[in-house]
C-alpha cells in the first residue's frame, strides 16, 4: 500500500461541521444486505450444508458467518430479488429430503432444491444477529398465501400453521417486522402498470396481520431512476397503507445495459463514469422525496433503496445468469460515495440494502470452494459502522476542490459526519481523484474537541486493484495517521482515490 507522505503537491480543501446541529438519525439499517437465490449467492456462497467438508456450523460456512458478524450487519433482504415472485413458501419448509424440487427461470435455468428455506434463513439471521426482511410473492402468489406465511412466522397460538411450524422444529414465532409487497412489480415481478400495482398492493396490505401483536414494516415496490410518476401515485392512492416505498438505482458504468463494461482491468474513462454516475443517487433520492412530501410532508412513510450499487458485465467464464463480478477499488469507492448520500437523505431513508451480500454484481464477499475473501466494498462497510444509529450532523463544504476527467469535473470529496450517544463524531471522508492527494481542513464547532481516538483507511496503488483468492489482502483496512489536531480544527492528508474514518473525541 501507497500513501502519501509529502504533500507538497496536495489540493487544499476546508469544511467546516457544526456538532451542535443534528439533523437526523442514521439508521443502522441503511448498511443492510440482500441475499437472493440468484447464482452463488446462497448455494456455497453461505450455505453449504452440513456434510460438507468446508467447515460449518449447522450448514453455514464459518468463514463467511464470522465476516458477517464482523461487519454488524443490521438487516438481510431475501429471497429476492426478482425470485421473490416465483417463490412459493411452502417449498422451502419441513424435510430437506421432501421439498420440491423446481426451476430458477429468472437466474440461469437452473434447478432450485429448497434446502435453503424459511427456517434455514432466519437461523442465519439468528447466527449473525440481522433482521430478517422477507420479500413476499405478489406477482404469481396470491393475498392467502402471503397472509398464512405471516401467520406461520409469528403467530404464537395453537393454530395449523402455528403448530406446523413447530413440527418444523420452531417452537417460538419470530416475530419477522419487515416485508416486501412485492418486487419490482413493474418489471419481473409481474409487468404491472403503476395503476394495477397500486389496487393490488392494497388487496395485499389488507390481509397483512400482526399476528400475536408483532408489528409489520410493510414496504410497497417502487420503481427506478427518474420514475417519479409511479412514486408519486404509490403514495396517493396508498400511502397511508405502508409504512415504506422502493427505489432501485444501478450504476452501470457505460450506461449501456447490454454492454455494462468490465469488473476488471478497466481505465480511468470507466473509473470517472462510475464514480460519476453514483452521484446520480442523490438526484433520485431527492426526486422521489420530493413526490413523497407532497402526501406525507412529516416523512411518516420511509424510503427504502432495496437495491443499489454497481453492476458491470459478468466476470469472464461464469455463468452470465448467475451476475457474478469482480470488485475494485473503484466499487468500493461507490459504495462510500452512495452510503455518503443516503445517510445525507436520513430523514427520509431508513433502510437500504446493496446488491448482493455474496458471490453477486457488488458483493461483499466472494467464495471459491473452502476459500472466501473480503472485497473493497466489505471494507468500506466496515468503515462505515461508526455511523450505525447515530445523528448526522450539519456541514459547510467551504472549499472543495473538483477532479476533473477531459471535459468533465465533479466535487472531489464526499463525506459523511455523525455523532453517537457517547458525543462522540464519527467522519467517514472519500477522495475521488486517482491522481491527486488532498489537504482536508475540518474546523468542528459546536462541541469541544480532545483528541481524535481512532484513525483508518482504505487505499490502493490502482483504482482497478482488486482482493484475489490468491492475494486476499491486496486492498484492506490500515490505520491511518496522517492528520494532525489544533484545538478544534482537524487537518487530513488524503491519498489518491481513498476513503478514511476518524473518531473524534
Amino acid at each position: 500500500m501507497h500513501f502519501f507522505n509529502n504533500n507538497a503537491d496536495a489540493q487544499q480543501n476546508r469544511v467546516v461541521i457544526n456538532a451542535d446541529q443534528e439533523l437526523s438519525e442514521i439508521s443502522k439499517h441503511i448498511y443492510g444486505q440482500f441475499a437472493e437465490h440468484l447464482g452463488r449467492g446462497i448455494y456455497g456462497g453461505i450455505w453449504v450444508g452440513e456434510d460438507s467438508d468446508i467447515p460449518n456450523t449447522e450448514g453455514y460456512r464459518n468463514d463467511v458467518l464470522q465476516a458477517l458478524r464482523d461487519l454488524e450487519v443490521p438487516n438481510v433482504r431475501w429471497p429476492g430479488g426478482c425470485f421473490a415472485d416465483e417463490y412459493h413458501w411452502k417449498d422451502g419448509i419441513g424435510p430437506a429430503d421432501e421439498r420440491p424440487v423446481r426451476i430458477n427461470t429468472h437466474w440461469g435455468m437452473v434447478e432450485e432444491d429448497n434446502s435453503f428455506g424459511t427456517h434455514e434463513f432466519l437461523r442465519l439471521m439468528e447466527l449473525i444477529d440481522a433482521e430478517p426482511v422477507i420479500a413476499m410473492n405478489v406477482g404469481s402468489g396470491t393475498p392467502r398465501e402471503m397472509a398464512r406465511w405471516l401467520e406461520y412466522l409469528n403467530y404464537d397460538g395453537e393454530s395449523t400453521l402455528a403448530n406446523m411450524r413447530r413440527e418444523n422444529g420452531r417452537d417460538e414465532p419470530w416475530g419477522v417486522k419487515y416485508i416486501g409487497v412485492g418486487n419490482e412489480s413493474w418489471g419481473c415481478g409481474g409487468n404491472m402498470t403503476v395503476e394495477f400495482y397500486a389496487d393490488l398492493y392494497r388487496q395485499y396490505a389488507t390481509f397483512t396481520k400482526e399476528f400475536s401483536g408483532h408489528e409489520l414494516f410493510r414496504v410497497a415496490s417502487g420503481r427506478y431512476d427518474t420514475e417519479y410518476d409511479w412514486t408519486e401515485h404509490m403514495m396517493q392512492e396508498a400511502g397511508d397503507m405502508m409504512e415504506g416505498v422502493s427505489l432501485h438505482y444501478y450504476v452501470i458504468p457505460t450506461a449501456d445495459w447490454d454492454a455494462k463494461g468490465p469488473s476488471i482491468d478497466f481505465d480511468e474513462d470507466l473509473y470517472f463514469a462510475g464514480i460519476q454516475r453514483s452521484l446520480l443517487m442523490d438526484e433520485y433520492v431527492q426526486g422521489h422525496s420530493n413526490r413523497m412530501d407532497k402526501f406525507d410532508p412529516e416523512k411518516n412513510v420511509a424510503m427504502v433503496v432495496d437495491e443499489w450499487g454497481i453492476w458491470t458485465d459478468p466476470y469472464p467464464g461464469t455463468n452470465p445468469g448467475f451476475l457474478e463480478q469482480q470488485n475494485s477499488l473503484r466499487d468500493a469507492l461507490i459504495a462510500s460515495i452512495t452510503l455518503d448520500i443516503l445517510n445525507k437523505h436520513s430523514d427520509r431513508v431508513r433502510m437500504a440494502n446493496i446488491a448482493q451480500m455474496i458471490n453477486v454484481l457488488q458483493a461483499m464477499i466472494l467464495t471459491d470452494g473452502d476459500k472466501m475473501v473480503k472485497t473493497p466494498t466489505y471494507h468500506v462497510f466496515d468503515l462505515y459502522r461508526i455511523h450505525h444509529d447515530t445523528q448526522l450532523l450539519h456541514t459547510h463544504m467551504m472549499e472543495i476542490n473538483e477532479y476533473s476527467y477531459e471535459d468533465e469535473s465533479i466535487p472531489v470529496l464526499s463525506m459523511t459526519p455523525s455523532k453517537n450517544s457517547d458525543g462522540q463524531i464519527g467522519i467517514t471522508i472519500t477522495n475521488k481523484s486517482p491522481n491527486t492527494p488532498q489537504s482536508v481542513e475540518i474546523e468542528i464547532r459546536g462541541q469541544q474537541i480532545g483528541n481524535l481516538s481512532e484513525g483508518r483507511i482504505l487505499a490502493a496503488e490502482h483504482f482497478a486493484d482488486i482482493n484475489t483468492f490468491e492475494d486476499p489482502d491486496r486492498l484492506t483496512i490500515e490505520e491511518f495517521t496522517n492528520y494532525s489536531l489544533n484545538g478544534n480544527t482537524i487537518t487530513l492528508e488524503l491519498p489518491p482515490m481513498s476513503v478514511a474514518a476518524l473518531r473524534v473525541e
